[in-house]
């Protein structure tokens, strides 16, 4: 555990205490996800404002270049039935 070289980078993902999803903190390097734990609590949540961490492999993320937005994206646009303008929520479904 002393040779640092050998650690991961941890990509940390926060709930705040008025949240209801995780945003991404930052990242840090750990030897496991135990360790990555416990550090990003004393990093990320210093003030007590998480009520969740998550801790991911920055190796395990697979991301979209934003190279690559209009031909990901485009095809959504065509989709309009897929845009919430179409539906009535009721007032009991909260937070939508």
């Amino acid at each position: 555990m002393s040779d640092k070289s050998n650690w991961k980078i941890w990509e940390v993902f926060v709930r705040s205490k008025n949240g209801l999803s995780h945003k991404h903190a930052g990242s840090l390097h750990a030897p496991d996800a135990e360790m990555a734990l416990k550090n990003a609590r004393d990093v990320y949540t210093r003030r007590s404002e998480g009520v969740s961490i998550w801790v991911v492999e920055s190796e395990a993320i697979t991301a979209s270049s934003p190279d690559e937005k209009e031909p990901l994206f485009a095809p959504s646009d065509d989709k309009v039935y897929r845009h919430p303008t179409f539906y009535e929520i009721p007032d009991e479904v909260g937070h939508m």
